[in-house]
């Protein structure tokens, strides 16, 4: 009897290993790369021509899709604006609604305000990188960055950062839009 069910248990684990190799690109896009929000995703994506994969990498980076995230700096949210860039997006927006800095921890508010300002970010620098250096350190910074021949061989584009976070952050959000790009495009 002990040996049937040692069999058994044998027998459903391989089946488990099988099901998995033959799952596993949706195991990967639920899990690794999940979208989370797509409603308020899609809908920022058409309103402001960001691409909703770079959104979802934004997310995934900067909050793992915690909606009640919270920085060190304040920022807040999925998306993780801080209260300046908040500001900032809703002067550009011209918003008039009663949407205020607390409402960064909705979701929908948070997404379409963080989708906005990559959206500014990237008609300013009119390339993805710098955009999203700029998402992270602020325009201030990437734009002495810009300035400096070794980080920018044309002023326009960031051909490289200074070591540090706002290198690594970008590297990571590369990286998960390109794993998000590969998983879903084309479907």
């Amino acid at each position: 009897m002990l040996k049937k069910f040692g069999s058994l248990v044998v027998v459903i684990l391989i089946g488990c290993f099988i099901w998995a190799i033959f799952n596993i690109e949706d195991i990967s896009k639920r899990y690794i790369y999940p979208e989370h929000y797509n409603d308020y995703v899609e809908q920022a994506s058409e309103e402001t021509g960001v691409d909703k994969y770079l959104i979802y990498a934004v997310i995934r980076t900067e909050s793992g899709f915690n909606e009640k995230a919270v920085s060190e700096a304040d920022a807040r949210g999925l998306m993780q604006l801080t209260e300046d860039a908040f500001e900032w997006v809703k002067f550009r927006m011209d918003d008039e609604r009663d949407i205020s800095y607390d409402d960064m921890f909705d979701p929908k508010y948070n997404i379409e305000y963080g989708s906005y300002l990559i959206k500014l970010l990237y008609e300013e620098y009119n390339d993805e990188t710098t955009a999203i250096a700029a998402y992270h350190s602020g325009r201030g910074n990437v734009s002495d960055w810009l300035k400096d021949p070794d980080y920018s061989s044309d002023g326009a584009t960031l051909d490289d950062m200074p070591p540090g976070k706002t290198k690594h952050y970008v590297k990571k959000v590369m990286t998960a839009y390109e794993g998000y790009t590969n998983l879903y495009d084309g479907e």
